[in-house]
């Protein structure tokens, strides 16, 4: 189901947000020269939509990164070891 979001008459279309919408991953990650940057910007300040997007990608994203400095606890590395050695015993033994 495709909803669709009112810009105003100078805002930005449905297909052209499609494309900022690909860019911001790009943006969030320092992947886009000051050019484009600042394009992203540009729109991101014009459009709500795509702002609440961004916004929620990259709070997704800090969250991600949070929980990936965060150690699994000592049971759970102990098992996952023990079923890694399982797997390879078998591939060793076919």
């Amino acid at each position: 189901m495709s909803q669709s979001h009112s810009h105003g008459d100078a805002g930005p279309g449905e297909a052209e947000c499609a494309d900022y919408l690909e860019r911001i991953v790009f943006f969030l990650d320092n992947e886009l020269d000051e050019a484009d940057c600042s394009e992203v910007r540009v729109h991101l300040d014009e459009c709500g939509p795509c702002l609440e997007k961004y916004d929620l990608q990259r709070v997704v994203k800090q969250v991600v990164a949070r929980s990936c400095g965060e150690s699994a606890p000592d049971d759970l590395r102990e098992r996952v070891r023990i079923r890694i050695r399982e797997v390879q015993i078998r591939i060793t033994e076919s």
